[in-house]
């Protein structure tokens, strides 16, 4: 291959979200710094992933320069922790270079100035030194466009093995660096698109001694927020934000930022933003473990239906009860799921079945002391919004406090489709018909699944709005959030949207807003 035409960054793209989510787990292992939370596998998956799906979502007849700049838009808005967002910005470097040219060297050579540039004190050992490897390997690369990506993926896995040399944590921890890890196999995936060589593996260093979790924990909160500001402003936030706490990245240009910093305390961070620009899509999570397992502790049980709903409450620290669509969990393992949460526990059951069970397995566990909490979540959705606002630093009835309201001011709706002729709140609906629901009513009756969701949107957004979430469901078509996400798009552009992949059955779409 001599250039990189637009379909071969379709193909990298891909590739490397696929595989990063093969290794996804291998590389949280590995993850001891700048927090040892068990999540650099993940945040870097999730934005490659970002980014594909964008560069997927365009017409096959756009220019490369397009494809460039919406690959590195994608992942920018997307990027996900300190890893994430610095692999955004060498994406970025990236862009500038090839969106007019395939000089893939110099591309390299700029990712690595560019994401430098981004980090308020760059430390050696991390994905930083991997991309700073890269760039002096290829500056001196005579050969074609393959020949540089090989030595590229070569040289950023040697520099990988050199990072515990760099860093202490790392050598303590028997480890390399996560966030370097995740970026060979970014690189690798390039030349293996380029030279058209495959592999259905890539080889993540596994840890060599045991990782204690949270052994590196500073800062208590991970704050990220995406900014529309002017580049002018820049340098004066990275600068306040680097005197409140450290891990400071900031990303993107041309009037959008991502910004990422670990805080004592997330509120002065925030406004920091507020100051700067406009801050949205703010994202803060605690740093410290957040549910104390199998000892003293507070902690949240949530009910999940779907192996990816359930797999976002883990993400937030909850432990979770599964059950099969349309049925309720049992009692004994809710109640040893309570026991095994700690001694203060909040209950999401997210259902009206499941909340029934909650309640008679709290009032079991409150005999052996424990303090219980069901908190009246009907939804899905609203059981994210209230683990969103989750602080187990806040008293317990504080705590409790905060996640009802944040559920409270959630509306919810969902689609299914009609098995049987029947009369609803909306009128007659047949088999086959499409029923969106909300608050539990049914609201729209429609043909397709595009145009029902669509309408609930608009009906649960008129009582005001600031944030849509989508959960898909196993049987929704591909195309169904990206739909949404253009509707929104065209009628109300102030409202942030987030999707998740629920893989919940029966139910094909989950919505609420906030």
């Amino acid at each position: 291959m001599e250039v990189l035409d637009p379909p071969t960054v379709r193909r990298w793209a891909r590739l490397a979200a696929d595989a990063l989510g093969r290794a996804r787990a291998e590389i949280d292992a590995l993850n001891v710094f700048p927090v040892a939370d068990g999540d650099t596998g993940t945040n870097l998956h999730l934005t490659m992933l970002s980014a594909a799906e964008a560069v997927e979502a365009l017409p096959d007849d756009v220019d490369v320069a397009v494809v460039w700049q919406t690959l590195s838009y994608g992942a920018l808005v997307g990027a996900r922790g300190n890893s994430g967002v610095i692999v955004s910005q060498a994406l970025r470097g990236l862009t500038e270079v090839l969106k007019g040219t395939s000089d893939l060297r110099s591309g390299l050579v700029r990712a690595a100035e560019l994401a430098r540039q981004a980090v308020a004190r760059p430390v050696e050992g991390t994905v930083l030194s991997v991309l700073s490897a890269v760039a002096a390997a290829v500056r001196e690369c005579e050969g074609d466009l393959a020949a540089v990506a090989r030595r590229a993926a070569a040289a950023a896995r040697a520099a990988l093995g050199r990072t515990p040399e760099q860093l202490d944590v790392l050598a303590r921890s028997g480890v390399v660096d996560a966030g370097g890890a995740g970026l060979v196999i970014v690189l690798e995936s390039l030349a293996e698109v380029i030279t058209g060589s495959y592999s259905d593996h890539y080889d993540v260093p596994a840890p060599t001694a045991r990782v204690a979790p949270m052994a590196e924990v500073g800062a208590g909160y991970e704050v990220m927020y995406l900014l529309d500001a002017e580049d002018e402003v820049v340098a004066g936030l990275r600068a306040e934000l680097d005197a409140m706490g450290d891990s400071v990245v900031v990303v993107g240009g041309d009037g959008l930022w991502n910004v990422h910093a670990h805080v004592g305390e997330a509120g002065p961070a925030i406004e920091a933003g507020l100051r700067a620009g406009r801050p949205h899509r703010i994202r803060v999570t605690y740093l410290a473990e957040r549910t104390h397992r199998g000892g003293p502790g507070r902690g949240v049980v949530a009910v999940a239906a779907g192996d990816g709903i359930a797999a976002l409450f883990e993400e937030c620290g909850a432990l979770v009860v599964r059950r099969a669509p349309g049925t309720r969990p049992t009692l004994p393992a809710m109640l040893a799921a309570i026991r095994e949460a700690g001694d203060e526990v909040a209950v999401l059951p997210n259902d009206e079945g499941a909340r029934a069970v909650a309640a008679a397995a709290a009032e079991i566990a409150r005999e052996d002391g424990v303090v219980v909490s069901v908190l009246p979540t009907k939804a899905t959705v609203q059981g994210l919004a209230a683990l969103a606002v989750h602080d187990p630093l806040r008293r317990f009835d504080d705590d409790v406090v905060a996640m009802t309201d944040a559920a409270g001011h959630t509306r919810h709706g969902h689609l299914t489709i009609a098995d049987r002729e029947a009369v609803t709140s909306a009128g007659l609906c047949r088999p086959g018909d499409v029923l969106g629901l909300i608050d539990g009513d049914v609201a729209v009756i429609g043909p397709t699944l595009d145009t029902v969701a669509a309408l609930v949107i608009d009906r649960m957004l008129t009582g005001g709005g600031e944030l849509v979430t989508l959960v898909t469901g196993s049987d929704a078509p591909v195309r169904l959030a990206r739909n949404l996400e253009d509707h929104l798009r065209a009628t109300r552009p102030d409202v942030d949207l987030v999707v998740y992949e629920g893989e919940q059955g029966g139910y094909p779409l989950l919505i609420g807003v906030e």
